[in-house]
């Protein structure tokens, strides 16, 4: 870093926020070439020129019990970052959802003077919406995805931007079914089944056996039948190998990276999906695929957040949407016998698609405009006083 650089500090602390913090410092790089920036990512973010001084995948923990059971280092990382705050003084913190760890990085900052972008909001209004006080004491400035968003923050007096959700600029295709299939050795002609068991340990865990068990029964009914597991890469990675090989289902696996539309092409080739709950679901909805969603926590942590949501979905199709569009399974309902009716149900149904077609243009308006990183980028000059 030379004398007169400007630098930031981005954390993203799990799998969605970290591609979508990618897109955004990838268009800032363009932008604004000389800033510096470094952070907690993992490969979407180092392609896009980021320094990774923590793997994502070290945080990538879901649920309140889990997260108790790896505080230590969660809370080792926390110490690290703010030493790194001193240390290296960034010009800006951009933090990415995340904000069990995130706000508390923010507490640090804002002693300290340095400013804070808080880029993705925190789901204040789904649960603990006491946040928002606690967000107007630490934050300087919110960039958020939905328009409901914004009045949430203008009641609280915190600045706000509706910047718009980048999949809307992201998900798209650039080869047909039949190429896609080609290139993985499978056949066009018969059809394909996705398996989304998540990117974090604490979802591939509970999940993907599930999964490749009703993948097994499906088979044994209807050998034609095809699987595909896309994996990411990152440190989750080996344990979908792990249980893959331990279990009995022919699973055609595709490694997807962040340099190409390998994992929307692959999704759009999918007649049915059975996805982990999380952003992905709006992806594949995007490209018009019949998928439901499963959902799977600790038992404690599944009692808890019962008391706490305040909303009817869990799903993030339904949510924006605020219809019941995507069907959801979740916590005992997610049994080996209740996915493979699911998945039976959407492959022996001859309107699957017409209906998801329908469901990816009601989640496409209520995502809004195009050029959400554009807009982000925009919100993170202006805090800089950067003129590229």
């Amino acid at each position: 870093m030379t004398e007169n650089s400007q630098n930031i500090l981005v954390i993203a602390g799990e799998a969605s926020g970290e591609a979508h913090a990618a897109r955004v410092l990838l268009a800032l790089r363009e932008q604004a070439p000389s800033l510096v920036v470094a952070g907690i990512g993992g490969d979407n973010m180092r392609a896009a020129g980021v320094e990774i001084l923590v793997d994502f995948s070290e945080l990538a923990v879901m649920g309140l019990v889990e997260v108790l059971k790896q505080y230590g280092k969660l809370k080792a990382i926390l110490n690290q970052m703010i030493m790194r705050l001193d240390t290296h003084r960034p010009d800006l913190l951009v933090l990415v959802d995340y904000p069990g760890f995130n706000l508390r990085l923010a507490k640090a900052a804002k002693k300290r003077g340095i400013p804070v972008l808080y880029y993705i909001s925190p789901k204040v209004w789904a649960w603990r919406a006491g946040r928002v006080k606690t967000i107007a004491k630490v934050v300087d400035q919110m960039a958020v995805l939905f328009p409901f968003e914004v009045p949430i923050y203008e009641q609280a007096g915190v600045k706000v931007q509706c910047v718009g959700h980048p999949l809307i600029d992201a998900v798209d295709t650039d080869q047909t079914r039949e190429q896609t299939l080609a290139h993985l050795a499978l056949d066009p002609d018969k059809q394909v089944v996705g398996l989304f068991p998540g990117s974090r340990h604490s979802e591939v865990g509970p999940l993907l056996p599930i999964m490749l068990a009703a993948a097994e029964r499906l088979q044994a009914r209807d050998p034609n039948l095809q699987f595909v597991l896309p994996i990411a890469q990152g440190k989750v990675a080996s344990l979908i190998e792990q249980v893959v090989a331990e279990s009995g289902v022919a699973v055609t696996r595709v490694s997807v990276t962040s340099e190409t539309n390998e994992f929307y092409n692959l999704t759009a080739s999918c007649d049915a999906i059975v996805a982990a709950s999380g952003t992905v679901t709006l992806e594949i909805a995007l490209l018009n695929t019949p998928h439901f969603l499963v959902y799977r926590v600790a038992p404690m942590t599944y009692r808890i957040m019962r008391r706490l949501v305040r909303i009817p979905y869990v799903g993030l199709c339904n949510i924006v949407t605020g219809k019941n569009l995507i069907q959801e399974r979740l916590q005992d309902a997610v049994t080996v016998e209740a996915v493979a009716a699911e998945l039976d149900q959407l492959l022996a149904e001859p309107n699957a698609k017409v209906a998801a077609e329908k469901v990816g243009k009601q989640v496409r308006t209520a995502l809004g405009p195009a050029g959400g990183a554009a807009r982000t980028v925009e919100v993170i000059i202006e805090m800089l006083g950067h003129k590229p």
